[in-house]
């Protein structure tokens, strides 16, 4: 069935459109989020999306054309679809609309009371041709922050949309009508922005604007697919420019730079948080100098997903959805460690690694609490007094766990000789099911590749797993002096069911004193 578009509302005050320019022509098709036409504001030029898919059967204002709000824009339907009493009531509509907008409104806004000066309302906009109502899904901006023109007030939850919302004044953000999560129809007053220190609660009684708020504490996120603010980027701002090597512009900025052979990349962006727009293109391309489009091939590797992969998958997903996470992070001092394995390594075909110190360390401190080395189960739980280590070791598919069994009686030297052997048989695909089965918590260290401190997730069913990140030297203080340290991040990652904050913290208390004064492991 066809859908009649109408011009939308594009900002607080806008209350007509001109047509800059049509993307598409009668008997196109349109998908949902094509672009169907730059819409110029009294603010703003915007790319205007389609939210409906079909043909388009009928443009209702050519290019150059302005029009009021509401006007018939266009019709989208099946190709060949009668539209005729569609274009009769639009037309219809048009002059009821016309007929209705008389002096009523300008004697309701005589008797309000005065707006104080430089004080500017923005209400709710209306950001699609269907919507009644939006949702704040978030402010970025609070009460009291300095407000340029082009910044990004709010994302706006529309019925069809989660829409990024500019400022077009300046000053300072005085009011929010709209709290995060709450619902308001069209026209409601959103914020009040002008001088700093201005009399709010005579700008508010200047209104006469009922709020009509419907709260909403949860508000439903937005679709990937339908996420699409009609002149700014998707993904929602953050506090700093983005670092990833993405350029930050708008849609319409990213399509004239196309047209013109602009590199995005060489372009200075004056938006919010350096977001290019496009006045920052037309400024670029008005120098009159040549650009080049990057030129290049698009190739993608596809790898069918191994049997170890599907488990892994499977089993981490299991963890991650079943298991209450929660991560403990310490950093300990190293110091007598690099001492302890140095002299250690002098002895006669002996090396240890600070991995082995570690894994003895933690089967010594999990004696001392039986309620971390555990397992989860709907009716109880089980308490292992025996300390069954899973070493984590990366391999050429993914990760497997081999497991060092009864590792607080193992020495040193033997924890050493067992993990190489398990990396290496890992590697060569050579463990047995049973090598791997069996563990009541869990060691994982990427400190060898220079990782400082990571989380991970829990190799179930154990109940806890310990995260070893890199050796770093750093300034610490000594006895009230700054010296050179060294020190180690570990985070110890456990399921909330079975071990508490403060038996998690007391583990680590303990697993300190054995890190930090190795000589202890010994006795």
């Amino acid at each position: 069935m066809a859908e009649i578009i109408n011009m939308p509302r594009l900002s607080d005050t806008m209350e007509e459109g001109t047509v800059a320019k049509w993307f598409k022509k009668v008997g196109d098709a349109v998908k949902e989020g094509d672009i169907l036409a730059e819409i110029e504001t009294d603010k703003a030029t915007m790319e205007f999306e389609a939210f409906h898919e079909g043909h388009l059967l009928h443009i209702g204002i050519e290019e150059g054309g302005t029009a009021p709000v509401d006007t018939l824009l266009a019709i989208i339907g099946e190709k060949g679809e009668n539209i005729g009493d569609m274009l009769q009531s639009a037309s219809t509509t048009s002059a009821t609309t016309q007929e209705a907008s008389t002096s009523p409104a300008e004697e309701t806004s005589s008797t309000s009371a005065e707006m104080p000066e430089g004080v500017v309302v923005i209400t709710m906009p209306r950001l699609s041709d269907t919507m009644e109502e939006g949702t704040v899904a978030q402010w970025l901006k609070k009460v009291g922050d300095t407000v340029k023109e082009g910044d990004i007030l709010a994302e706006i939850e529309t019925d069809k949309a989660t829409m990024e919302f500019e400022a077009f004044h300046a000053g300072t953000l005085l009011h929010v009508g709209i709290q995060e999560g709450e619902t308001a129809a069209v026209d409601s007053v959103l914020a009040l922005i002008g001088p700093k220190g201005a009399d709010v609660k005579a700008a508010l009684a200047a209104t006469e604007t009922p709020k009509a708020v419907e709260t909403s504490p949860t508000p439903p996120a937005p679709s990937p697919e339908k996420t699409k603010p009609l002149a700014t980027n998707t993904p929602p701002p953050t506090s700093q420019p983005a670092t990833n090597g993405r350029v930050m512009a708008s849609p319409l900025a990213k399509k004239i730079a196309q047209e013109k052979g602009i590199n995005l990349a060489a372009v200075a962006g004056t938006g919010e948080q350096g977001r290019i727009i496009k006045r920052d293109v037309e400024n670029l391309s008005s120098t009159g100098a040549t650009y080049t489009a990057p030129v290049g091939v698009e190739r993608v590797t596809e790898l069918a997903n191994s049997q170890m992969r599907k488990t892994i998958a499977k089993r981490l997903a299991a963890s991650k959805f079943s298991a209450p996470h929660y991560y403990l992070g310490v950093e300990y001092n190293m110091d007598n460690a690099i001492a302890f394995r140095a002299q250690y390594n002098t002895l006669p075909d002996t090396k240890i690694s600070f991995n082995d110190i570690v894994i003895k360390a933690v089967a010594m401190a999990l004696r001392q609490h039986p309620e971390v080395n555990a397992q989860w189960f709907d009716d109880k739980i089980v308490q292992h007094h025996h300390m069954h280590i899973g070493v984590a070791v990366a391999v050429t598919d993914g990760l497997v766990v081999p497991v060092v069994k009864f590792a607080d009686s193992l020495s040193l030297p033997h924890i050493g000789s067992a993990v190489r052997d398990f990396a290496q048989r890992a590697r060569d695909k050579k463990l047995t099911p049973a090598e791997m089965e069996g563990s009541t918590f869990t060691v994982s260290n990427l400190g060898m590749f220079g990782i400082q401190e990571f989380t991970s997730i829990i190799n179930q069913p154990n109940a806890a797993i310990l995260s070893v990140g890199s050796i770093e030297e750093k300034p610490v203080v000594k006895e009230g002096k700054i010296v050179v340290g060294h020190t180690m991040k570990l985070t110890l990652a456990c399921d909330h069911r079975t071990v508490d904050g403060a038996t998690g913290a007391q583990f680590l208390q303990t697993l300190r004193n054995y890190i930090e004064n190795p000589v202890t492991l010994l006795v």
